[in-house]
């Protein structure tokens, strides 16, 4: 009997010491986020309303949403300082209305903070997300979720920045007419371009002059190599998880990781079961390994949070929706990371980031804005009009027939 008891004591106090020191390492984690914004890469909330709801806001209270891993009560729980919510439309839209319905989801993000005012700021610039933080308030970024949505168009792509658009995830899950997707690395779609098109290489440059994030999630391999030997920003990853870890395409190889490092980049790591196992299944601890593997490949410096709640379908156990990121962050502390590699992971990274794209933008601030189009034969198709392109083939025709019409009477006057 006296046995049975002293066993109890001791499973009682094994219980209350390793309790304890879950809510040390919690306690820890809360506290170096409400010194350091966290700040995440890629949320779909827009897109659940679009699918639910049709983008009807006025029929939505996302204090009381249930149905979504985002609502307000779990922003608030999660410690979620900022986020770039994703203007995200399918790749059927693609040479239809993706541009318009693109448009719409731009819409929705502005009227969430619109209608919220006391949750949300919507930002535009590093220094917005820190005033938001300053004020208790999440900063609401706008990233813009497939090249597609622009229609090869570098005026779209400079009429979105001045909307607040301030990331374009070059592809999503299909080929643009100037740049591969992942889905090539996989095999089961084929190689257009081996890259970037003469036009994408012009869309990255471009990009740079005007200070909008260059987003490599979706991308193919090659893409990835590419962009991050061109551009002169760093770019983002901003929801991607480590190869290594989970052979997954939409995943980021080591060496490409190396890369970004040299490129003073982020690799914001994403929370989908199947990019963080390759399995239905994941539990937090899985998702802490991709930080740690990122972290012993590259550098602490290099790594950010990207859930990509609200756009999968399966999350880990215990990150079931956005008010879990303390945890997570916990379970870092608990793998000892230092206070200055979570500080660096929860925000100083992505600030960091965002600040080199905006000096390079300030720096090109007199280089005019690249207004040639793309060639009419990269997209052309029954569903897109060629005005202007067929301006300028009447024109050239009309010089051309004037030219001759010209040698022509010089030809008669001197016989």
């Amino acid at each position: 009997m006296m046995m049975e008891r002293v066993k109890t004591v001791c499973l009682v106090l094994w219980a209350f010491t390793v309790n304890s020191i879950a809510d040390e390492y919690r306690d820890r984690a809360l506290s170096l986020m409400a010194e350091t914004p966290l700040i995440d890469g890629h949320n779909d909330l827009p897109w659940q309303m679009r699918k639910l709801f049709n983008n009807q806001l006025n029929t939505v209270d996302l204090y009381e949403l249930k149905t979504t891993h985002t609502n307000i009560p779990k922003i608030k729980a999660g410690k979620l300082s900022a986020q770039f919510w994703a203007a995200y439309v399918p790749c059927d839209t693609q040479y239809k209305d993706a541009v318009r319905q693109t448009l719409e989801q731009i819409d929705v993000i502005h009227r969430m903070c619109h209608k919220y005012p006391e949750v949300f700021k919507f930002a535009a610039s590093s220094q917005d997300i820190m005033e938001a933080f300053q004020q208790n308030k999440t900063a609401s970024l706008i990233g813009v979720e497939g090249g597609h949505s622009i229609d090869s168009s570098l005026g779209t792509l400079r009429t979105m920045y001045q909307l607040g658009v301030r990331y374009l995830t070059l592809t999503h899950s299909c080929n643009t007419p100037w740049a591969d997707n992942w889905l090539v690395d996989t095999g089961s779609e084929p190689v257009q371009h081996n890259s970037l098109s003469d036009f994408g290489k012009r869309v990255i440059r471009e990009m740079n002059r005007i200070g909008m994030l260059i987003d490599l999630a979706h991308v193919s391999e090659a893409v990835m190599k590419q962009v991050l030997e061109i551009s002169a920003a760093p770019v983002i990853f901003s929801h991607s998880s480590a190869y290594s870890i989970c052979k997954h395409k939409r995943n980021v190889p080591d060496d490409v990781l190396l890369e970004v490092k040299k490129k003073k980049g982020i690799v914001m790591v994403n929370f989908y079961n199947d990019y963080v196992t390759c399995q239905q299944t994941a539990k937090i601890s899985d998702v802490a390994d991709h930080f740690d593997h990122i972290k012993k490949v590259a550098d602490a410096s290099i790594i950010g949070f990207g859930g990509d709640y609200d756009g999968v379908t399966r999350v880990p156990e215990g990150l079931e929706d956005v008010s879990k990121y303390p945890d997570l962050v916990a379970e870092l502390l608990r793998r000892n990371w230092s206070d200055d590699e979570v500080r660096d992971a929860l925000g100083r990274n992505l600030l960091r980031v965002f600040g080199e794209v905006e000096a390079v933008r300030d720096r090109l601030n007199a280089t005019q804005a690249d207004d040639e189009p793309i060639p009419l034969k990269e997209v052309q198709n029954p569903c897109r009009t060629d005005y202007g392109y067929q301006e300028k083939s009447s024109s050239t025709h009309t010089q051309s027939f004037d030219s001759l019409v010209l040698v022509l009477t010089l030809i008669i006057t001197l016989f």
